[in-house]
């Protein structure tokens, strides 16, 4: 499998599968929001979006970066998330960095997004559909975030079919700006336990799915091929 690392401002073209890495935080908290029950999210272009379709649909939830704002009923953190019950309901997620990425390559066949809690599911996922080249979409820090960065390349190795201890992928991840300012309590809208909720290596099976939906970019989990139900894998490399 051919792998490409880009930022955001590199997307010059539509790549035909991407996966769109946010550790810390967006799909750490779109993965623990389908946890608590969450049947989808919307992604939101704008803060002012996510507020105009929290309006139309009211029983909606919508959550953003930053502290808690007026019509946002949470905000962008696995740690406050992990106690909310969900149960069928729709959240509308707007952050700086994972949902920008993620509507910039809605026009790929394939867009998956992605953190370390759902990093193998999302590895299977791009082996059970055969997928040749791969661009990861690097969301933060303008495609530098080490541990967006970590995290991508430790999917792309487990996806070429490698057995690649995470080990060191995630020691980079914890050395990362972003976890640093986490663990520093920088970050507003921030619990605690936030940094290492997102270095929870493979805490949920299924990996996330982002498609177009009434001309909605929609995130939904999907189940993936246990190991045994894959195709056979030749000697392949990223």
């Amino acid at each position: 499998m051919e792998a490409r690392f880009l930022g955001i401002a590199q997307l010059v073209d539509v790549p035909a599968v991407a996966v769109v890495v946010d550790v810390m935080r967006a799909f750490t908290v779109a993965a623990w929001a389908f946890g608590r029950g969450a049947e989808r999210i919307v992604l939101a272009g704008s803060l002012d979006e996510a507020l105009a379709l929290r309006a139309r649909h009211p029983s909606w939830v919508a959550l953003k970066d930053g502290p808690p704002a007026p019509g946002f009923g949470m905000v962008n953190s696995p740690g406050l998330l992990r106690s909310v019950d969900l149960g069928g309901r729709t959240v509308v997620q707007k952050t700086t960095a994972g949902t920008v990425g993620a509507l910039a390559v809605k026009d790929a066949s394939l867009v998956l997004c992605a953190g370390f809690v759902v990093a193998e599911a999302t590895a299977r996922m791009l082996r059970a559909h055969g997928c040749d080249g791969v661009t990861f979409v690097v969301t933060g820090e303008d495609g530098r975030a080490e541990e967006d960065l970590a995290c991508a390349q430790y999917i792309a190795l487990r996806a070429g079919g490698e057995g690649t201890d995470a080990a060191e992928f995630l020691r980079r991840a914890g050395r990362s700006r972003a976890a640093g300012e986490l663990a520093r309590g920088v970050r507003q809208g921030a619990h605690p336990d936030d940094a290492a909720l997102c270095l929870e290596l493979d805490r949920f099976p299924f990996a996330m799915v982002a498609t177009v939906e009434d001309s909605l970019m929609v995130l939904r989990p999907r189940a993936v091929p246990s190991p045994a139900d894959e195709p056979a894998q030749g000697p392949t490399g990223v």
